[in-house]
């Protein structure tokens, strides 16, 4: 296999490039059928017989992009399923933030080639926007569509099905459509609704799009642009839809959640979101995806400190607990603002959990800045770490700077953490023994035994035994009565 690598980013007005942060995210597949093949304007009476499988790579952003995706096409005639099987048509939705997720999108589009050589692939998402030119001599490769394409897939698909030998091996030059995602940053955000997500209880809402920060290890601002948001009028209508389709509770996520509003003069605040939730509880559980330390104001902390819609879950990227990495990384805090924020929100709502982005092994991290960072995140009333190992990209400013770690290292450093993990998981979820929690039946267990599974408010995984009579996607209250596992407690549904 060859040696491919992407051409650096563009340098922000500062003159630092982004690199992305080090973890690889999971693949999720979700596919759509349909029994007509769309034509050029995207009528499914054009043509028959086209399947089309939509797989994607990363974040909750990918992912709520991707079901708007399947939405379309199912408006359009087509029908949803998940299997990576034979198809006549793929979209590959790409992630970018590590050079394992390049590679896995790779691996994906010759997956696809394998099921069917004649089958045309779009690749789009944020690698297909930030490097097209890698995707442009792939065999089965008949368009890259950056990101300002993904709200007209039909139309993308319908005219790539139009074009002679598109995607065969010996077939035409892929056709590339990738603008600048600056052309958007002054423009309203384009976020289409999504009214289902099947297979969860949960529903995810994107309210906001881009970034502003350019912290030095992420691409994100180069694949994404400025940061826009959606008013708040559309987003409370969005949350009563979704609440009119059966789903009880909605995450708010965003690339840069905690900058919703600021690009807009219509007073669109996250605060003002939360406030209108709370008094007039649309849905009934409201949840909000990562926030940056800097935006969990007062505002903010004073809607969730009494709040019965707004869930008491906080994830926020730490990052590093040195001073000194911090500061390379291009975050605005230091170690010591972000302890008093920690302990001014645990103190607010005790029964808050509050999860952190850990990475390890940046460059310049050396073993006393290491120490601490497990230092920090040790005295810190923290419920889990997601912990990712600095991933050096070509191009970015990371990837330039004196003082890269050693891979033995960085995977040394990232075991340390997820042992941390470990037992900061089991003490907060000890802590919640003989409380009574309320609980989102989400599902079944696989297995034997079959019992429910569900979600606290304050997002603890919960297994519900003697809960014969619970119906899924209720929402219920529950007797701790101990650990049902490492990551998981165990409970009994209390009634009346």
């Amino acid at each position: 296999m060859s040696k491919e690598t992407a051409p650096p980013p563009p340098k922000e007005p500062g003159g630092g490039a982004a690199a992305p942060p080090a973890n690889t995210p999971a693949v999720s597949i979700r596919e759509v059928q349909t029994d007509a093949a769309a034509g050029r304007d995207g009528n499914p009476a054009a043509a028959a017989g086209l399947r089309v499988s939509i797989v994607t790579l990363g974040c909750k952003i990918n992912q709520y992009e991707a079901a708007a995706m399947a939405e379309d096409l199912e408006s359009r005639g087509y029908r949803p399923f998940n299997a990576l099987v034979a198809a006549d048509f793929y979209i590959i939705n790409t992630c970018t933030v590590t050079g394992g997720a390049d590679f896995q999108s790779r691996q994906l589009i010759r997956r696809a080639q394998k099921l069917n050589p004649r089958a045309p692939v779009v690749v789009t998402g944020c690698y297909a926007q930030t490097a097209p030119h890698v995707f442009t001599r792939m065999p089965g490769v008949a368009v890259v569509a950056g990101m300002g394409e993904k709200n007209r897939m039909a139309e993308v698909i319908a005219a790539a099905a139009a074009r002679p030998g598109a995607g065969s091996a010996a077939g035409k030059a892929p056709e590339v459509l990738v603008t600048p995602p600056t052309a958007a940053a002054d423009k309203e955000a384009e976020i289409p609704p999504v009214s289902s997500f099947p297979g969860h209880t949960r529903a995810f809402l994107k309210i906001q799009d881009g970034c502003d920060a350019f912290c030095s290890y992420c691409i994100v601002p180069y694949a994404r642009g400025r940061s826009r948001s959606i008013g708040a009028g559309e987003v409370i209508r969005r949350i009563e839809n979704l609440a009119r389709h059966g789903y009880r509770e909605v995450v708010l996520t965003g690339i840069h959640l905690g900058a919703y509003g600021a690009d807009r003069r219509d007073g669109s605040t996250l605060a003002g979101l939360l406030r209108h939730v709370e008094r007039y509880q649309p849905v009934e559980r409201l949840r909000l995806s990562s926030l940056e330390p800097g935006e969990i104001d007062d505002d903010i902390l004073a809607v969730m400190s009494g709040a019965r819609i707004v869930c008491p879950h906080l994830h926020v990227p730490l990052q590093s607990g040195d001073d000194a990495v911090l500061k390379a990384m291009g975050r605005n805090y230091d170690h010591a603002f972000f302890r008093a924020l920690l302990e001014k929100v645990t103190t607010l709502r005790p029964d808050m959990t509050v999860g952190l982005d850990v990475m390890a092994g940046f460059p310049g991290e050396d073993e006393q800045a290491f120490t601490n960072t497990l230092a920090l995140i040790s005295a810190l009333p923290v419920a889990y770490l997601h912990v990712f190992p600095y991933s050096r990209r070509p191009g970015t400013a990371a990837a330039r700077m004196d003082g890269q770690v050693r891979e033995e290292d960085k995977k040394r450093r990232t075991r340390s953490l997820r042992e941390l993990d470990r037992v900061k998981r089991r003490r907060h979820l000890e802590r919640f023994v003989g409380a009574v929690l309320p609980v989102l039946v989400e599902g079944r267990q696989h297995g034997a035994d079959g019992r429910l599974r569900g979600l606290s408010h304050n997002y603890l995984s919960v297994i519900l035994r003697n809960g014969e009579g619970t119906a899924v996607n209720r929402i219920v209250k529950a007797k701790i009565e101990g650990l049902a596992a490492e990551r998981t407690l165990l409970g009994t549904p209390v009634h009346g």
